[in-house]
């Protein structure tokens, strides 16, 4: 790795402000001054420090957003916030993206991440991971409807769904629910309903796979996940 992108994805400032660093010469490789900031260096084994201060290497990073309605999962946009605008500096040099998406309307949990490989663990259309969501209704959930998500549905495009999981909270002309699906398919949970003729007025996604939505964190927060939480959607990471 470059010594100036070490020392930009581990908190010293921006490329350009980590090159005057080092040309400074207030920056050691193993315990020599380094002037080059694009020097070879290895963050497992050459020990970096400025001014003395330690380099702790950090690669990746592990965020929970309860994302909030009307910004789009998106590393960036044209016309909408995205849910990286929502990150402060420390956290957007580490240039994450959201795992997945939710409809810009949706609330609820959003992991955001730059690891590749848990991406593609958690997205994989073979590993089945299940997403659980609450939403209100438009219109009287019925057990009919228990009955047809448990066997999939037809959306509107002929596609049919894998089972899904529907407890019906409360069965009125606004019903609401929870509806666990083990696909990811574009607007999935508003075409399952809209196959049933019904209609989602509020949908906010609970959880994903073992890991559940902190409940303390407010609309547009975010938090670093706990390792507990980590080995939840990662069992690689355990230990």
């Amino acid at each position: 790795m470059r010594l100036d992108k070490l020392l930009g994805n581990n908190g010293f400032g921006t490329r350009k402000d980590v090159k005057q660093l080092v040309r400074k010469g207030i920056v050691r490789v193993n315990g020599a001054t380094e002037k080059d900031p694009g020097a070879h260096v290895d963050p497992e084994i050459d020990i970096v420090d400025v001014l003395g201060e330690r380099v702790i290497h950090q690669e990746f990073i592990y965020l929970m957003m309860n994302k909030p309605p009307g910004v789009i999962s998106a590393t960036e946009d044209k016309w909408d916030q995205t849910v990286i605008d929502l990150l402060d500096e420390d956290a957007q040099r580490f240039e994450p993206f959201p795992v997945g998406r939710l409809d810009k309307d949706t609330e609820g949990l959003l992991i955001i991440t730059n690891d590749g490989k848990i991406t593609h663990e958690l997205l994989s259309p073979k590993k089945d991971i299940p997403k659980t969501y609450y939403a209100k209704i438009d219109g009287v959930v019925t057990e009919d409807d228990k009955k047809a998500f448990a066997e999939g549905v037809t959306l509107e495009d002929g596609f049919h769904t894998k089972p899904g999981i529907l407890n019906i909270l409360v069965s009125d002309t606004i019903s609401e629910i929870e509806l666990t699906i083990t696909e990811g398919k574009f607007h999935q949970v508003k075409r399952m309903f809209e196959a049933v003729e019904k209609t989602v007025v509020y949908l906010k996604r609970l959880s994903m796979g073992e890991l559940e939505l902190d409940d303390s964190l407010e609309l547009g927060h975010y938090r670093e996940l706990t390792m507990d939480e980590l080995e939840k959607l990662d069992p690689r990471k355990k230990g």
